[in-house]
């Protein structure tokens, strides 16, 4: 027993370190100039009460104004690079991203847009320079690329979930491949509260730059089963959702946490992942909604002033 629990605690410190060693390949140090204004004794207002772009509206004289204090800082900074996912030897998508989790981010990627529906399907995910690629081969199996080789060879073909459908095919077209989710799942408000209240646990590229979003994905119990940060709100998502996908775990998702809009291609990509109940910090699209209502999926935003939900409001009590 003894032997088992140093393995495990052996375990969590080598994840802990891989973790903390890709966070500092994500980030980058620069040094920026900070200007401090301040308003002289003779204005009226407070510095702290007033903001920079107020000045003027608020008819302060120019010359009840110091000269602000200007010192540099050295601040830290979210990388951001390409990723081109080529399937099939050719390029799908090229996305713009925080580098990591490639594998797991092309594997996302390609069951929210139907390429793939489950891990057999996909032959290999090949990185071309290892742990630091911004290419990502993917190889379907021969069966596979019978059955989605119309997708792959459309002409003028746009990716559908990487960032919004404007000037893609039909809505109609693009939800062929979604199913209703099963509805097995209730909680309570609070419960839906207490879920958001852990993204900040997760967040530590944002604790550190302020400039990424997370997505958090739960099972039935409310227990964490994945979670990702990047630059973009839907690689975060499809980051959070491939490495369930991969370990071949994405069966136990039911809940979904997401710190940006719920717009329709996040719901999509849940919807693909058989989430039942989709959370975020912010307010959803009005097609998401309409999303969420045809393929009974619950959304709801959790705010400072309380809980709303939007569609399906039976799952949350």
């Amino acid at each position: 027993m003894t032997k088992q629990k140093n393995l495990i605690k052996k375990n969590l410190v080598e994840k802990s370190l891989i973790e903390e060693d890709l966070i500092e390949r994500q980030l980058i140090r620069r040094s920026v100039l900070y200007h401090s204004p301040k308003i002289g004794a003779k204005a009226s207002i407070e510095s702290r009460d007033i903001e920079s772009r107020d000045i003027e509206s608020r008819d302060i004289d120019p010359k009840n104004i110091e000269p602000p204090n200007i010192e540099s800082k050295e601040l830290e900074f979210i990388l951001e690079e390409p990723l081109s996912i080529n399937i099939q030897g050719k390029t799908y998508s090229m996305i713009m991203r925080t580098p990591g989790d490639e594998k797991a981010h092309a594997a996302g990627f390609c069951l929210a847009e139907g390429v793939v529906d489950h891990p057999d399907d996909i032959a290999d995910i090949a990185l071309c320079d290892i742990d630091e690629s911004n290419v990502a081969a993917v190889m379907l199996t021969p069966e596979r690329l019978k059955k989605v080789s119309d997708l792959l060879n459309r002409n003028g073909f746009v990716s559908q979930t990487s960032c919004g459908i404007c000037g893609r095919e039909i809505i109609e077209d693009l939800t062929q491949i979604l199913n209703p989710v099963p509805e097995q799942l209730t909680i309570s408000s609070w419960q839906a509260i207490e879920i958001v209240e852990r993204m900040d646990d997760v967040q530590k590229l944002k604790k550190r730059c302020q400039a990424t979003h997370a997505a958090l994905i739960f099972d039935r119990e409310r227990q964490l089963l994945s979670s990702a940060e990047d630059v973009g709100r839907h690689n975060a998502l499809d980051k959070a959702i491939g490495k369930l996908f991969l370990g071949n775990t994405l069966h136990q998702a039911a809940i979904a946490l997401i710190s940006s809009r719920a717009s329709y291609e996040m719901i999509q990509k849940c919807a693909r992942a058989g989430i039942e109940i989709v959370l975020s910090l912010s307010s959803p699209t009005a097609l998401a909604c309409d999303l969420c209502e045809s393929l009974g999926m619950t959304l709801a935003a959790v705010k400072e002033n309380g809980l709303f939900i939007f569609t399906m409001p039976d799952r949350i009590l």
